[in-house]
């Protein structure tokens, strides 16, 4: 059994003294690119117009966004399993589609 202060030698164990200089950028690269631009314009203030990658979207896309934002994690899942079903669904309807177009050489390329 571990001795009541047995729990502070482990600790003290794991302290380390060792100095690390963090002056050097070749030693500290930036974490992620990018990550320094993107966080001086957040101190910008902030302007009207929307961002660009808002700048195509409709507003039914939008109302999009904002619903499935409001949505709980149990039903963006359940959300997302109708997608790939249906993703499924079409995937064997076009198959079909194809086999029924090579029975009636629809696909054949006309000959010259």
């Amino acid at each position: 059994m571990a001795s009541p202060n047995g729990g502070d030698d482990f600790e003290s164990s794991l302290l380390s003294f060792e100095k690390l200089d963090r002056a050097s950028p070749d030693l500290w690269p930036e974490q992620l690119p990018g990550v320094a631009e993107f966080a001086a314009s957040c101190k910008n203030p902030i302007t009207n117009s929307p961002p660009k990658w808002m700048a195509e979207l409709e507003s039914e896309d939008i109302e999009m966004l904002k619903e499935l934002g409001s949505l709980t994690i149990a039903n963006l899942m359940e959300k997302v399993k109708g997608l790939q079903n249906l993703a499924y669904q079409l995937g064997l309807e076009e198959s079909r589609e194809m086999t029924r177009g090579k029975f009636l050489n629809i696909l054949e390329r006309p000959k010259k």
